[in-house]
């Protein structure tokens, strides 16, 4: 990492910093976008102000520092694209909008979670390529947040190989995860599920349903899954992570596997959960499972999976805001050992899982001062700043009410 001599130094004190494994009252310091040190001792930091007098102070009174969370599967960005069935925004306004928005719910790196292969609306063909266009050419220019792109591809999406195998040799993408949404398996395993969600999201009828049904099942008997397995090794060879989807059975764990695949998103029930920690992997749970206390499809709880030791990762999935109220539901309902170790769901894990951990993650000498102040309010946690890379990008303070 490199030092920028022109950018200005930053201290944060008064802070109850989440470390790896503690909580600590100390100081940070920040040197051009990393921190420096973490200072515990009050001398030592009046030294280090007295080297530094033209460093810009934060005081945080008080409050909870943690690293920045990292969300690496979160598909909200299609809702600011399309919030409704076929009503389309503009996608670098809805790209802005949206980032905006990550600050305040702490999150300061984002694996936008784009799909391949369904074929409508947001998730077709044209929209995929210009959305991953729109990112590749913002995160050039300016940010508010480390905006990643995560490709979701679904394996029967026989024509979208080109485009998966052309972002792999580009290296356009961070990260690669291979579905199938396919009625009777994985995510749609119980009868009519998936004809309820492809009529309520895409806006269709019963009998434009069962067309979409009969044409992705005649796809599926196509697929070439050696191919696919050649598109897994492209990807390792450029150091593309990749990731499973839906694994609903130890056999799907262990095909995942051999794709070279090292994270397991959303395993659907615990005997595949535990099997893919025991296999090595590290297991992806959703936030917004731990917030309402369950899967909406009825499927593994997430808490139960993370007291069982069979998960390591929270993402938000489809509700960015879920993640910071996982991460102290998670720690005041004690399903973890304290603070710090849920902390870790959302930050030092999926750094180690994506391989960024020497960068982003966890407060630490030489990693990028990617930070959020949390505050709480009734027991409600919420983000009162956000840093990244030693810049401020979201502060707010709640209104004084005179007169209620």
């Amino acid at each position: 990492m490199s030092m920028d001599s022109e950018r200005p130094n930053v201290l944060i004190t008064n802070g109850r910093l989440i470390l790896e494994q503690d909580v600590v009252h100390a100081a940070i310091a920040i040197n051009s976008g990393v921190i420096e040190r973490i200072i515990e001792d009050q001398d030592a930091v009046d030294e280090w102000l007295h080297q530094h007098p033209e460093a810009e102070i934060i005081d945080v009174h008080n409050q909870l520092v943690m690293p920045g969370m990292i969300d690496i599967h979160c598909d909200a960005i299609e809702k600011e694209v399309e919030p409704r069935p076929n009503t389309i925004f503009p996608l670098q306004m809805a790209l802005m909008e949206f980032e905006r928005k990550l600050p305040l719910y702490g999150i300061t790196t984002m694996y936008h979670s784009l799909s391949l292969g369904v074929g409508l609306s947001v998730r077709g063909e044209h929209l995929l390529t210009q959305m991953v266009e729109t990112i590749t050419e913002y995160r050039k220019q300016r940010s508010m947040v480390r905006n990643r792109i995560h490709l979701r591809y679904e394996v029967s999406y026989l024509s979208g190989l080109p485009i998966v195998e052309k972002y792999l040799k580009e290296r356009t993408i961070d990260l690669l995860s291979f579905m199938d949404h396919s009625p009777g398996q994985g995510q749609y395993r119980a009868p009519g599920s998936f004809e309820r969600y492809v009529m309520k999201n895409q806006g269709v009828d019963v009998n434009e349903v069962q067309e979409i049904i009969a044409d992705l099942m005649d796809r599926r008997e196509q697929i070439d899954w050696g191919q696919l397995k050649q598109l897994a090794y492209l990807a390792r060879q450029q150091g593309i992570i990749i990731a499973s989807h839906d694994d609903d059975t130890t056999e799907q764990v262990d095909t995942s596997i051999s794709r070279g695949a090292a994270i397991s998103e959303f395993p659907i029930n615990m005997k595949t959960a535990k099997y893919a920690t025991e296999k090595g992997m590290q297991v992806c749970v959703g936030a917004p499972n731990i917030v309402r206390g369950g899967s909406h499809d009825k499927n593994l709880r997430a808490a139960d999976a993370i007291s069982e030791q069979a998960a390591q990762i929270i993402c938000s999935d489809y509700h960015p805001s879920s993640m910071l109220a996982a991460v102290f539901k998670l720690a005041d309902e004690q399903t973890v050992n304290d603070l710090p170790a849920a902390v870790r769901m959302v930050t030092l894990n999926p750094a180690i899982a994506m391989q960024v951990d020497h960068e982003i993650g966890s407060i630490a000498p030489g990693k990028y001062a990617d930070l959020i102040v949390v505050d709480q309010y009734e027991g409600i946690p919420w983000i009162s700043t956000t840093i990244v890379d030693g810049t401020i990008v979201y502060s707010a303070a709640p209104r004084k009410v005179w007169n209620p």
